[in-house]
């Protein structure tokens, strides 16, 4: 058994070109998106689109009639993740390793655009896709596969979709990555902050902060009305500045992990550094691995603290998205802080149960079935009791889809390797 971190490390690898991370929702400049080419849509498209609905709407009793028609937006890079899982140790040079599991996903910010359309919000994501046959998986997964509206992203003829192999080991995963940045879009689609559709309207933005590298549609975004909630990647300068996050000030909430927000408060322990950057955002949340997460609304003073959930670990590949997922979902619902941070631990501690960052992300039936079959049933869960009564409207669907060993199979359901 291993209690899981819901965040990065530093160990997780260097961002290629232009990102800031893995699960970052960072694009330089993530334009007003020209009309996307069409995508080679695969015949269960039609079928699988029906299966992508949401089975339950946690918004829908607060969601106003004049709501944007997305409840978030996010834009970055969409890698093609191929994950071993099983192995013994790390692999040692010059030797081969034989893993006891396997399963391919889109990565990247696809994990976090998963997570918030399996929690039933409104997913919008701008992104580019390679036209290759990984492209063409990874749009028809998030598309047709999950409901994310893919209307502002585009496919880039001749650019090949970055990946990642990660392997997984001894509760941790080492990942080495391939990729080019997108090739720049034309002068007539290139980012205008005045542009009605840029970025589009929606209640919440997701993004990840990079020290010295301004961005300017989250300001756009915050301007319009959108709350944004950002995290941010491990800083490669070593200067751990908070001047440096120049979108700071347009957060609603930001999500460092504990070493994270230490080195860049300047303080002892994750309460501390919790407390200090609530001096600069209205909401500080600070995971802390093993020992849960911790955070201070500075808008009204209450502070919460949620221990972690021990589980068994196959995967930690977008576990941090899935926390913030679970993070936004419970704001835009307008939950106590408490209980958006036992949400966000808990869908996080689901999701490394199985393969892949984005495939293993968790719905609601599954979210029903652990409070049914665990979370009521222990004393040690009584962080947990809102879901009683958030629950009470969650019907039960079919097995969720999940990463699969090849990208070969075509009919039948999906598998695991």
């Amino acid at each position: 058994m291993s209690t899981v971190s819901t965040r990065r490390t530093p160990e997780a690898g260097r961002p290629m070109p232009g990102q800031s991370g893995r699960g970052a929702a960072h694009s330089p400049h993530p334009g007003h998106p020209a009309r996307p080419l069409p995508s080679r849509a695969h015949p269960r498209q039609t079928h699988r689109a029906a299966l992508s609905r949401p089975l339950f709407d946690p918004l829908a009793a607060v969601r106003p009639p004049d709501a944007p028609r997305w409840d978030v937006y996010l834009t970055g890079t969409v890698f093609l993740d191929i994950i071993f899982t099983g192995l013994d140790s790390a692999p040692v040079r010059g030797t081969e390793s034989w893993a006891r599991g396997m399963g391919s996903s889109p990565g990247g910010i696809a994990n976090m655009a998963t997570a918030l359309a399996r929690l039933g919000l409104r997913t919008s994501l701008a992104a580019a896709f390679g036209d290759d046959m990984y492209g063409d998986y990874c749009r028809e997964e998030l598309e047709a596969g999950e409901g994310i509206d893919l209307s502002l992203s585009h496919t880039v003829p001749g650019w090949h979709s970055p990946v990642t192999v990660s392997m997984a080991y001894e509760g941790e995963r080492t990942m080495i990555s391939h990729g080019h940045e997108a090739p720049p879009k034309n002068a007539a689609t290139a980012y205008d902050p005045d542009a009605p559709e840029c970025p589009p309207p929606a209640t919440a933005c997701v993004s990840s902060l990079v020290p010295g590298r301004a961005q300017e549609w989250i300001a756009t975004a915050a301007r319009r009305g959108s709350r944004i909630f950002a995290d941010v990647g491990w800083d490669e300068t070593g200067r751990w500045d908070l001047a440096a996050l120049a979108e700071l000030p347009d957060c609603e909430a930001f999500l460092p992990n504990a070493a994270e927000a230490m080195r860049y408060t300047r303080t002892e322990t994750p309460q501390a550094a919790a407390h200090a950057l609530a001096a600069h955002v209205p909401v500080a949340v600070v995971t802390m691995g093993a020992d849960g997460a911790y955070a201070v609304d500075a808008r009204t003073g209450e502070t919460a603290s949620v221990p972690g959930i021990t589980v068994e670990a196959l995967d930690t590949t977008g576990a941090g998205d899935v926390f913030v997922a679970g993070f936004v979902t419970g704001s835009l619902a307008g939950w106590p802080l408490a209980d958006r941070l036992a949400f966000a631990g808990l869908t996080a501690a689901l999701s490394v149960q199985e393969f892949g960052g984005s495939l293993s992300a968790p719905g609601w039936p599954e979210i029903a079935g652990w409070w049914r079959r665990v979370g009521s049933q222990e004393p040690d869960c009584r962080h947990y009791g809102f879901l009683s009564r958030i629950l009470t409207d969650c019907a039960a669907s079919a097995p969720p889809r999940r990463a699969v060993p090849t990208l070969g199979f075509r009919r039948g359901c999906d598998r695991e390797g």
